[in-house]
């Protein structure tokens, strides 16, 4: 959808309307598609990364600007921007069913990956696949609820799916040894893979006690065989729980 506005001839493509009503008038908002859910969930802090102007309008599509003082009178402001922040924490996304249904689709596979990253099956002590989280999910008739983060729901979730299969959110310990010659490369690699380095000894081969997400499992095993060429050893000691607590999403 193109819009034009006859008063400055600013094209606006690629837009989502965000309407609020307020006063008994309607105000509406011009965003780009996909950054107002960013936005709400946190992950979106730039302002003008999600307006496409930091104007008011009655009409974004027939480009129909909002009169200051109906401005005032609605929000007791006449601070275009901080009206926006407003429409924009508060007001009603304007979507089609169908993109309102793809929106729904993309969050319930996001919630199913976190659930799949961060747990694991405390009788295999291995993660499950994010293709079954998503089946067990429908089979629970998990609803996603759009005004939540994915993060949030993931949390739910797992909650939900402990009263219906063995999930456990966890670390895995591990312990890995890789030769001496590639230690340093591999080491570097690992890193941003790894939560906590529990214990480190270097001597003929590097050996590492550590925790890790599940959903890190695996790349790490892949990344140690790869770069070993099959020289190197990796072993689930055991697993660590993780209280809601103690760590967040």
């Amino acid at each position: 959808m193109s819009i034009f506005t006859p008063t400055n001839q600013i094209r606006l493509t690629n837009v989502a309307v965000v309407r609020m009503k307020k006063g008994g008038k309607r105000f509406e908002i011009a965003c780009y598609k996909n950054k107002v859910m960013s936005w709400r969930s946190g992950a979106e802090k730039d302002l003008d990364e999600v307006l496409q102007t930091h104007s008011v309008f009655v009409n974004v599509s027939k480009g129909q600007m909002a009169k200051k003082d109906d401005l005032v009178k609605a929000f007791g402001t006449g601070d275009q921007t901080e009206i926006c922040k407003q429409i924009l924490s508060k007001g009603e996304l304007q979507v089609s069913d169908k993109e309102r249904q793809s929106q729904l689709e993309t969050m319930f596979r996001d919630i199913a990956t976190i659930v799949a990253e961060k747990c694991v099956n405390p009788d295999t002590r291995r993660p499950y696949t994010v293709s079954l989280i998503e089946r067990a999910m429908k089979d629970i008739h998990y609803s996603v609820k759009p005004n939540k983060s994915s993060k949030q729901q993931a949390l739910e979730v797992i909650r939900q799916l402990k009263e219906t299969m063995e999930i456990q959110r966890a670390h895995m310990r591990l312990r890995l040894a890789v030769p001496a010659k590639e230690a340093k490369r591999l080491r570097e690699k690992l890193k941003p893979l790894l939560q906590v380095v529990e214990s480190e000894e270097f001597d003929e081969e590097l050996e590492m006690v550590v925790l890790v997400d599940p959903g890190c499992f695996r790349e790490i095993d892949e990344l140690i065989r790869c770069e070993t060429k099959g020289r190197g050893s990796l072993e689930v000691l055991s697993l660590k729980d993780v209280e809601e607590g103690d760590e967040k999403l």
